[in-house]
């Protein structure tokens, strides 16, 4: 049974998320309704990164199965036409081996968060960044990102509601630049926990305040107490970049 690899981009403002909903569309569904409208086929996708409602994605992977082998510039430019017109583009399609998994084949994730840190509300950037008008210092920020790299307890920056099974995780970077307005942070490693990226960066952003020390930041991690976390960033500003595999 051939096997397709999807890379997606979408704007996640208008979906519930990466995952099927009961009540409301998410990107999978979108995506699984624009395969059976030129498959016939109805399928279920798996995918990399389950994104929350609003996250964004540059570079989404997920994988699914059909019974009849398409060529994959058709499918790719097939799907991009079926999901007219939601903000999900289909960016590559290549046929794999069966054993290829969008998820457990990954070996790196990179996101990318956004921060729009001037006085003034964003008017094209607006549900793409997070709005933060108190100045902030990206020094003291990028400083404090390096004390939490490598392998870790974070159940500090963890979901109460997240479903992996140990707090155990090792981050390969954490990086905080300024270009004029944005604030930038570049988070990757092999696996995150549920909002483990908005965690960070919202416990970053009141570093960048002066509300906390640069030293703060490790010391929430080593709490290991998600009370100590700093309110967490709003999904609009994380776009997931892209998967090594």
């Amino acid at each position: 049974m051939p096997r397709y690899k999807l890379t997606i981009e979408y704007d996640g403002t208008p979906f519930v998320g990466w995952q099927r909903q009961a009540d409301a569309l998410s990107v999978q569904e979108a995506i699984e309704i624009a395969i059976e409208a030129f498959s016939g086929e109805a399928v279920r996708t798996q995918t990399a990164g389950r994104t929350d409602a609003g996250v964004h994605a540059r570079g989404q992977v997920a994988h699914f199965d059909l019974e009849r082998e398409w060529d994959p510039f058709r499918v790719s430019e097939a799907l991009n036409y079926h999901l007219k017109p939601h903000p999900i583009a289909i960016l590559d399609c290549q046929l794999v081996g069966g054993d290829f998994e969008a998820r457990f084949s990954a070996k790196a994730r990179h996101y990318r968060y956004l921060i729009l840190n001037r006085r003034a509300r964003p008017a094209l950037e607006a549900n793409r960044v997070w709005h933060v008008a108190v100045p902030l210092d990206e020094k003291a920020m990028q400083e404090a990102a390096q004390t939490i790299l490598g392998r870790h307890d974070f159940t500090t920056f963890r979901s109460a509601q997240c479903q992996a099974n140990s707090p155990l995780r090792t981050l390969d970077r954490l990086d905080v630049k300024r270009d004029g307005d944005l604030i930038i942070i570049e988070a990757s490693a092999r696996a995150f926990l549920h909002h483990q990226v908005r965690s960070m960066t919202g416990s970053l952003k009141l570093v960048g305040e002066g509300r906390w020390p640069v030293t703060g930041l490790k010391a929430a991690l080593d709490a290991q107490d998600r009370s100590r976390c700093g309110a967490m960033a709003p999904s609009s500003g994380l776009y997931l970049m892209a998967i090594d595999y």
